[in-house]
């Protein structure tokens, strides 16, 4: 015990604690036995983490008898402040401080092994994990960058841009209702050329490349994954059984908690679950009523900047307020996925945070994604046409397409929210725990720079070590959780839209390259120790990849054939350009795209037609007739046989995209196999050796 400005508690467990938990829990993968309370000499080794986690476990769980509360009632009665494992300053947490939590080091390989020893293994598997996936984004960044690259080289070269900036008699049906005049075509030449940096012919590639590379990397992992757990002789490890035995180390007459599950509290939970995922669905139908509304008023401004921008506007101050709700949201979506996992009533602590984990990333996913879907898949295909538009409320339009494609909205919309997200979140992430730290250290401490303090202090290094520790900021059991989290949502971002957004590896892989970094920091110098935990794999985490593998396949597949006007072109291509014609005479097989993809509208049609701004065209003649995108008929409106067509094509476009992509997927899983060859040999030979020394054992104790 140690008096300071508080009282400190240091807690000491006897060593028959640990000598029971050795008994209990054998180390399976080398099937070590205990003969009359002497281990043999191949038995493991009890590292500190698994003390630490030992003694933390009792003390969270071990009840006073007379009122049965335990720590955590006692923390929110306040009599006591906190718990926590101490740092070590010297040893391990020197090293760690030297060689792998500083900036310096950013382009290092990770000390995984000395990691493990100092956090645990769900620490170590965290960073062995994200080093590997970052290492991996390269092989995808460059694809990406050589995707953009050539879009840049062909910037000037595009067929249709060149059309589009020429189209100067080309005139556009007018944006909104009041004020908004007819517009030349080609006011959007610089859309259009920025439109073919991302929709060119190297984009269903680079989306099949994709595809194949989420699979090959989590195949990969899985390898490496059981190489790392091997050698950590923890292969076969079970966290169910642990977690029992330290329950009967805890109290051997307490009955462990049994697994419970209510068809009624399931329903429930998930009728709760898909109210919240309508919510969520609703804000982001809120976000286009926003962008709806806002792009009516740039375009009905007096500023000739705003007028012209309008879209684009729009649509970039509706991804930062997207972003903003996501920040709100977060902290909505943890506290109701906390409250249905108690309604669960989960028998563990692990049993908890599984159900949470999956509760909590299906709403972020929600957060994140819904205003992205919506723009990808939805704008500019519902909002109607000219003369009869789909309106919010009866008066305003819904958004349309620019003439280009939405692809530019989509790719502004992620960039945007994934630029935000990882700057901001990074620099917050790391500023708060830094702030926290300093103003311990200024505030809370005052007599630190007293001369008297300093000499009792050196005198008491026990006490100086205690009060270093608490000064820290406290870390709460899903932090390493949160990290998790925020990788998954990144590598959502990387996977399901890249073919809208082929330089998202690139920012991923430079924003974990940081990432790394900022964790080590932060767990070392700027926050308390965790308590170590077990495990010999990333647990849900791994099941939620393979799911956004799967979706990144579906969501790609779609953008190619809805969003982007790959398949128009393809069919235009083969079907009506001047390449099908016999006196074909070396023209661009998308000369004439821009006008086939656009329909014919009488201004006459129009039901405030009088009240229209003016009506001349830049030669002067009088408009009779504006452009819309579409595929319809000038007489009654309806869809031109060419619609039908080009629907039919994207259906089994995306049809055998999807079908590919998952054959290719399943193929690649088929060819990396999950555990490396060595592996399976060294656990076979391991067993052989148990069942030999199994059978010697036999023979000696056989009576002749």
């Amino acid at each position: 015990m140690i008096k300071d400005e508080k009282l400190f508690y240091g807690v000491h467990a006897p060593s028959v604690m640990f000598r029971k938990y050795q008994w209990l829990l054998k180390n399976v993968d080398t099937d070590s036995e205990v003969i009359s309370g002497v281990q043999e000499e191949d038995y493991w080794e009890l590292m500190s983490t698994t003390r630490i986690r030992i003694v933390s476990f009792i003390l969270q769980n071990i009840k006073i008898q007379s009122t049965k509360e335990n720590l955590h009632d006692l923390i929110k009665k306040k009599v006591f402040e906190t718990a926590f494992p101490l740092h070590e300053r010297e040893n391990l947490g020197a090293f760690l401080k030297m060689n792998w939590a500083r900036w310096r080091d950013i382009l290092y390989r990770q000390p995984i092994e000395k990691i493990r020893t100092y956090f645990g293994e769900k620490v170590a598997l965290y960073f062995a994990w994200l080093g590997w996936y970052t290492c991996i984004l390269f092989v995808a960044a460059v694809p990406g960058i050589i995707l953009a690259i050539y879009g840049l080289i062909s910037f000037n070269s595009s067929q249709i841009s060149k059309e589009i900036c020429a189209a100067n008699t080309t005139m556009m049906c007018p944006l909104c209702d009041q004020k908004c005049p007819f517009w030349p075509l080609s006011e959007t030449c610089t859309y259009a050329q920025v439109t073919h940096l991302l929709d060119n012919e190297g984009t269903v590639l680079f989306a099949i490349f994709m595809a194949v590379w989420a699979t090959v990397f989590l195949e990969l992992w899985k390898r490496r994954r059981a190489k790392v757990v091997s050698n950590w002789k923890l292969y076969l490890w079970d966290e169910e059984e642990e977690e029992l035995a330290m329950e009967l180390i805890n109290n051997p007459e307490t009955a462990s908690p049994l697994h419970q599950h209510s068809y009624i509290r399931s329903t429930v939970v998930l009728i709760l679950v898909g109210l919240m995922i309508c919510v969520i669905i609703g804000i982001a139908h809120a976000l286009v009523i926003y962008r709806v509304v806002v792009t009516v008023i740039f375009t009905q401004s007096d500023s000739e900047f705003f007028r012209e921008r309008a879209s684009t506007m729009a649509v970039m101050t509706g991804a930062v307020l997207h972003y903003l709700t996501i920040i709100i949201m977060s902290k909505v979506n943890r506290h109701v996925a906390l409250y249905l996992c108690d309604m669960e009533k989960p028998r563990t602590f692990t049993e908890r945070e599984k159900n949470f984990t999956v509760k909590l990333f299906t709403f972020q996913f929600f957060t994140h994604f819904s205003s992205v879907i919506y723009v990808a898949f939805f704008l500019g295909r519902i909002n109607g046409r000219p003369g009869d538009y789909v309106r919010v409320g009866g008066k305003w339009r819904l958004e349309e397409c620019h003439p280009s494609g939405c692809l530019v909205d989509l790719f502004i919309q992620m960039a945007v929210i994934m630029t935000l997200k990882q700057t901001l979140s990074n620099f917050v992430e790391f500023m708060l725990p830094w702030i926290g730290y300093k103003y311990k250290l200024l505030f809370r401490n005052p007599k630190s720079n007293n001369r008297v303090h300093m000499e009792e202090s050196a005198r008491d290094p026990c006490k100086e070590e205690w009060l270093w520790n608490y000064n820290l900021n406290e870390v709460n059991v899903f932090s390493l959780f949160d990290e998790f989290l925020e990788m998954m949502i990144q590598y959502s971002f990387t996977t399901i839209f890249v073919a809208a957004f082929p330089l998202a590896p690139l920012l991923a892989f430079i924003n974990n390259l940081i990432e790394i970094r900022l964790d080590a920091i932060k767990m070392v110098r700027l926050q308390r120790r965790m308590v170590p935990r077990t495990a010999n794999d990333i647990g849900t985490w791994l099941l939620i990849l393979e799911a956004i593998g799967i979706l990144a396949v579906i969501g790609n597949g779609m953008v190619i054939a809805i969003t982007s006007d790959f398949i128009p072109m393809q069919v235009y291509k083969y079907t009506s350009s001047p390449c099908i014609q016999k006196n074909y005479t070396g023209k661009d097989c998308l000369a004439g795209y821009v006008n086939y993809s656009l329909s014919v509208f009488n201004v006459q049609d129009f039901a405030n037609h009088e009240n229209l701004p003016e009506r001349k065209d830049p030669m002067g003649d009088v408009i009779t007739h504006c452009r819309y995108r579409d595929y319809r008929n000038s007489e009654d409106y309806s869809h031109t046989v060419e619609f039908w067509h080009i629907l039919a094509a994207r259906l089994s476009f995306l049809i055998l995209f999807e079908h590919v992509a998952l054959c290719i997927k399943l193929i690649a899983a088929w060819f990396v196999p999950d555990v490396p060859r060595g592996i399976k040999n060294l656990h076979l030979q391991q067993k052989r050796e148990r069942l030999l020394k199994r059978l010697r054992r036999m023979d000696d104790s056989t009576e002749v």
